[in-house]
């Protein structure tokens, strides 16, 4: 019971930045005393921050409590089709040390030495007290990635070794901490449900746009996963140019950017390298938007037919101005589209950006020890 308060308060003070014990007490329906403790004890651990106290009201000034950034530290590994990053971030979510490796396709030996190798230089750079505070690598990664050989333009021989591959058993033998996987979409849904607005919609539609699309769903302020592939928007059928139809992914992912701009004997080398700024030829870029934007508005139409959303949240690997004309564009393919019986959903931009999967894979370790679902 205890461990249970002391992770419904940690989300709460995660939740509205800094807290006060009296608001906590209210919210939570626990006693003053029962609070006073917990947070006194959160303190002592470290993971609370005291703040300045707030006078100008009767009785003893109230004294908010914020989260202490060196409170925990987390591993984030995402691994991608053009690259692989581990992350350590803090107990608020700011990314303290970066490591990431290009390239044309990952393979399992490969993003094991990555993985081995990165950890050991960051963890090498890290203070003792800092290093007894990590509490746990987590994974982002594609599912089946052997299936996408054709997609990535590489041998089925060469995506083959996935299929035999435990990256998670393999990791958790080398380090000593808890190891977490989830697929990589879902765990940039994650990420914008730990680390996104705190007064945010508890319902919403997600998606990230990478290499290829995909999403999650979140209800009443949790992912739901389903049986572990809900919210896998990629397949969803959408409209195409030819008066048929097409899955999600084929239409607004980042390959087929990628290949409309080779295909026009340019290079597309800028895309997997930086989001800051992206040097591409701007007809294939406009045209990728137009089509992109139009499939993912057909596709928030089917999904509101079954959960009427309040809210759709469109992130990915983009520079923030690109991303912002895309949710610009859906709005617009939004008024196109019937909408008959249905309630419009809202169209925001995703507020952790690029970061979105490696943070997801972050928020994995922090998600199962300190979090609950307030």
């Amino acid at each position: 019971m205890r461990a249970r308060n002391e992770r419904l308060v940690l989300s709460l003070v995660r939740r509205h930045q800094a807290l006060a014990k009296s608001e906590i007490a209210r919210m939570t329906g626990l006693s003053a005393q029962t609070v006073s403790v917990i947070m006194r004890l959160l303190e002592k651990d470290g993971l609370l921050l005291r703040g300045e106290p707030v006078r100008g009201k009767v009785g003893q000034p109230s004294v908010p409590m914020r989260l202490n950034p060196d409170g925990a530290f987390f591993f984030g590994l995402k691994v991608g089709r053009r690259s692989t990053e581990l992350v350590l971030t803090d107990f608020v979510g700011n990314v303290r040390q970066r490591e990431r490796r290009t390239y044309d396709y990952p393979t399992p030996n490969a993003t094991l030495d990555f993985s081995r190798e990165s950890l050991g230089k960051v963890m090498s750079s890290m203070s003792p007290e800092s290093k007894s505070r990590i509490a746990g690598l987590g994974i982002a990664m594609p599912f089946y990635l052997w299936d996408w050989a054709k997609t990535l333009q590489v041998p089925q021989e060469k995506m083959d070794p996935w299929r035999a591959s435990d990256l998670k058993a393999d990791l958790a033998l080398s380090c000593n901490m808890p190891v977490f996987l989830q697929n990589d979409a879902t765990a940039a849904c994650g990420a914008e449900l730990v680390f996104g607005p705190a007064d945010g919609p508890r319902d919403f539609l997600y998606f990230y746009v990478g290499f290829f699309i995909g999403g999650g769903v979140v209800l009443n302020g949790s992912i739901f996963s389903g049986r572990g592939n809900a919210g896998a928007l990629g397949p969803l059928p959408v409209p195409d140019d030819a008066g048929g139809v097409k899955p999600l992914i084929d239409v607004a992912s980042l390959y087929v950017l990628e290949r409309a701009i080779t295909t026009a004997g340019a290079t597309s080398h800028s895309l997997w390298e930086s989001t800051e700024h992206w040097d591409v030829p701007k007809a294939q870029l406009e045209n990728w938007l137009n089509k992109t934007a139009s499939g993912i508005a057909y596709a928030i139409v089917s999904s509101c037919s079954l959960i009427d959303f309040e809210c759709v949240k469109i992130d990915g690997w983009m520079p923030p101005d690109i991303k912002a004309h895309l949710v610009e564009l859906v709005e617009n393919k939004l008024s196109e589209v019937n909408l008959t019986g249905l309630e419009r959903p809202l169209v925001l931009a995703g507020a952790v950006g690029p970061d979105a999967r490696s943070l997801g894979a972050a928020s994995l370790p922090l998600s199962e020890r300190y979090l609950s679902e307030a």
